[in-house]
């Protein structure tokens, strides 16, 4: 029996800001990074997971990490998948420590990195990718995972096993689809803020010849340049390609419905993150305003406590859910079947570093065990990173693949941890600190 003997943990930084890469109107210069956590124990296998942040405050991250990953120390596997649900409680529900939420911030991320970790276990010591582990399990094991604390206003346990029951019959047909057709993807690497216009259009071009179905641009900061770079992107792509937009936060809500209304003849999928992520009802006004463009969100949304309120108040037409922002997989789970309940599509936040090779499993499950293939579903791509991971994400024709070695995807080479460590790797000694 499988026993969690330790933990370790490490602080990995990129230094992405050189290129500019992941910039946008509220991150100037970002350097991903990765509070990084690894669960040893007594067998070969370790569980690997991080926070994603984008630099500076990554050390707070990993003391957070730290905290929480010492409550699991001592548990046989086979036990932790049984009280998965009341684990994912208990690190929440430290009341010290949840004074500084609750359930949000640093400690609610760094919950989430002791809970994608411990999947990590359960689906390597079962030789399973995390997304085939997660759709094999039963609907009673699956809502068993879940805390419906404070979101039993908008679906009780009851209604989620009624939306797992409806797909019990079409896991096998969905899995089969998945396996041949991945998931379709969306790309923000040609969008960065900081790219120069021929940057911005070859990589558009790259975009389209790798047969992505939507690109997402970066915006905010300049109405002017907002126009004339999709007034180029336009040119380039035609009248009819789907092309969303990201603000990043940067606008007050007055501020963003009228910035909006005055791109409307640029046909947008969506605008994304048009204000703070904690303004529920800032969003809901905005996406009455701004119709008939959609308003999307949720990459910063701090819990399953605000998603419920986006969606009972009809402030998004697209969630986005991110693999480390919320607690794991446990909370992501309740957000995709709340989800579900509102018939309101999952189109997951990815990019960074490892937030792609992560979210993808929840994304995957959503399409075996919950909404089955559909055509809104689409998850975000960013080509920044991958070959750190052990298993990149595997790409064609602009779909998602599905993973094939087990665990949750978050599992990096030791020798980038090595390289990258902040401020001790071979990088940082040897580069610019920061």
């Amino acid at each position: 029996m499988t026993k969690i003997c330790s933990s370790e943990s490490f602080d990995v930084r990129f230094p992405t800001s050189t290129m500019l890469d992941g910039s946008d109107a509220m991150n100037a210069d970002p350097d991903y990074s990765a509070a990084y956590l690894r669960l040893k124990t007594d067998s070969t296998i370790s569980g690997d997971s991080l926070v994603f942040t984008i630099g500076r405050g990554n050390e707070l991250q990993i003391a957070a990490i730290n905290i929480l990953a010492q409550k699991v120390i001592g548990l046989n596997l086979d036990d932790a998948l049984t009280n998965i649900g009341s684990i994912a409680k208990e690190l929440s529900s430290d009341s010290q420590l949840r004074w500084l939420g609750p359930d949000k911030g640093v400690f609610h991320m760094a919950a989430g990195a002791v809970l994608n970790a411990l999947w990590d276990l359960f689906s390597k010591e079962k030789n399973l990718p995390l997304w085939k582990f997660l759709s094999d399990m039963s609907p009673e094991q699956t809502v068993e995972a879940i805390d419906f604390r404070y979101i039993s206003d908008a679906m009780t346990p009851v209604q989620a096993l009624e939306i797992l029951n409806r797909q019990t019959e079409n896991k096998s047909k969905n899995e089969a689809f998945l396996l041949s057709n991945g998931v379709s993807a969306y790309t923000t690497t040609p969008g960065w803020l900081g790219y120069s216009d021929e940057k911005m259009l070859a990589l558009t071009q790259n975009a389209l010849d790798d047969g992505f179905s939507l690109i997402k641009y970066k915006c905010g900061k300049s109405l002017v340049d907002d126009r004339r770079r999709l007034s180029k992107i336009r040119e380039l792509v035609g009248p009819d390609f789907p092309i969303a937009i990201d603000a990043n936060q940067v606008w007050d809500v007055d501020l963003a419905i009228s910035w909006v209304n005055s791109l409307r003849e640029f046909n947008l999928r969506w605008i994304e993150e048009p204000t703070h992520p904690d303004d529920v009802l800032g969003h809901a006004r905005i996406a009455r305003e701004v119709s008939p463009t959609p308003v999307a969100t949720g990459e910063m949304a701090s819990s399953r406590i605000i998603f419920k309120q986006l969606l009972q108040s009809k402030a998004i037409s697209v969630m986005q859910i991110d693999a480390s922002r919320v607690a794991g997989v446990n909370e992501n789970l309740a957000n995709v079947l709340m989800a579900a309940k509102f018939n309101v599509p999952v189109c997951p936040h990815a990019g960074g570093v490892g937030l792609c090779e992560m979210v993808q499993h929840i994304a995957m499950w959503d399409s075996v065990a919950v909404s089955g293939p559909h055509q809104e579903r689409v998850v975000e791509y960013v080509d920044h990173l991958h070959e750190h991971f052990v298993e990149p994400v595997r790409m064609s024709a602009g779909r998602y693949m599905p993973p094939q070695l087990p665990g949750a995807g978050a599992h990096m080479h030791q020798s980038s941890i090595d390289e990258f460590l902040f401020p001790s790797g071979e990088y940082w000694k040897n580069g610019v600190n920061k």
